[in-house]
């Protein structure tokens, strides 16, 4: 090999790939996660602590009027929903010939996408945009993409986060950390592409909540188990001197 190849793969880092490559099973991210979150085991909106097996400490002044029964345990959140993604692949949309059910009906949606679609399971699996949230304040959540609602009430008593006509405002605390995911799979997935209402707001998001040592931390577990880095985090983390 002559020194010019050798100088590239030299300057090469060590998670080169820009996606998840690794794992198509959206089950085995969500057993990954939970050794990814052993030490700071603490859900997306509402800060609730939660224990190895995924059961929730009710935080204090956290109300639920909906979903009581999923408000015990945590659900791992696509921050991304995976419908936004869902939607362009046309096995989502539109089925396929080998979605069919037991009884002989044809189905689509998540289920078909998941069952046909390689590139849409390593999408649904990637752990950069997956994060730990209480299961009713995930259901409540839905797929409605993020919004600033200044005359909403909290859903969720002294969790502030504001759900209303298919929008959501999640705490300032979440904001950081949901931008950097979104800007993450606009970056790594091209058949993802943000509005540019929400890549506004997104970016937005970024520079007013800078990373933290936590989620920093987060970054590269997670990419030392999926080995694909998410560049927008690890820039960041960066250029603050904590990476």
């Amino acid at each position: 090999m002559n020194r010019f190849l050798i100088s590239i793969i030299a300057v090469i880092p060590l998670f080169a790939v820009a996606s998840n490559t690794t794992n198509q099973s959206f089950n085995q991210a969500k057993k990954q996660l939970l050794s990814v979150y052993q030490d700071q085991r603490e859900t997306l909106y509402c800060g609730a602590a939660f224990d190895a097996k995924g059961l929730v400490i009710t935080p204090p002044g956290f109300t639920t009027k909906s979903h009581l029964a999923r408000a015990k345990k945590i659900e791992w959140e696509h921050v991304v929903p995976a419908e936004n993604f869902g939607k362009a692949f046309t096995e989502w949309r539109d089925g396929h010939g080998e979605c069919v059910d037991s009884k002989g009906q044809s189905f689509k949606g998540r289920k078909c996408a998941e069952k046909m679609n390689v590139e849409y399971r390593y999408m649904q699996a990637d752990m950069h945009n997956l994060f730990p949230a209480i299961g009713a304040v995930n259901a409540l959540r839905s797929n409605y993409n993020f919004a600033l609602l200044p005359a909403a009430k909290s859903d969720f008593g002294a969790c502030d986060m504001r759900i209303e006509g298919s929008k959501a405002q999640p705490p300032e605390a979440a904001r950081g950390r949901i931008a950097r995911s979104y800007l993450y799979m606009d970056q790594s997935y091209p058949k993802y592409s943000m509005s540019k209402s929400q890549r506004q707001l997104m970016s937005a998001w970024d520079k007013q909540y800078p990373v933290n040592v936590q989620e920093c931390q987060r970054a590269k577990k997670i990419a030392a188990i999926q080995l694909n880095d998410n560049e927008i985090v690890k820039s960041r983390c960066q250029q603050a001197n904590i990476w």
